[in-house]
């Protein structure tokens, strides 16, 4: 690697903040998304929980 390729590498590692903005939106709009599927999802999977723990008990 040379001089000049090094020296940019690590002067936009330094320099690099991120896009502020941008990781705000992403994290907020996955938090909106894995809110919504929970709220639809909750009941099923609890339904599913109970079934399978019903049927461990089952076993004994």
């Amino acid at each position: 690697m040379s001089e000049f390729k090094r020296t940019r590498f690590y002067k936009a590692l330094r320099d690099d903040r991120g896009d502020v903005p941008g990781w705000v939106l992403v994290v907020l709009m996955t938090t909106g998304l894995v809110t919504a599927l929970w709220t639809i999802a909750a009941p099923r999977l609890t339904a599913i929980l109970k079934n399978s723990l019903d049927a461990m008990n089952g076993i004994r």
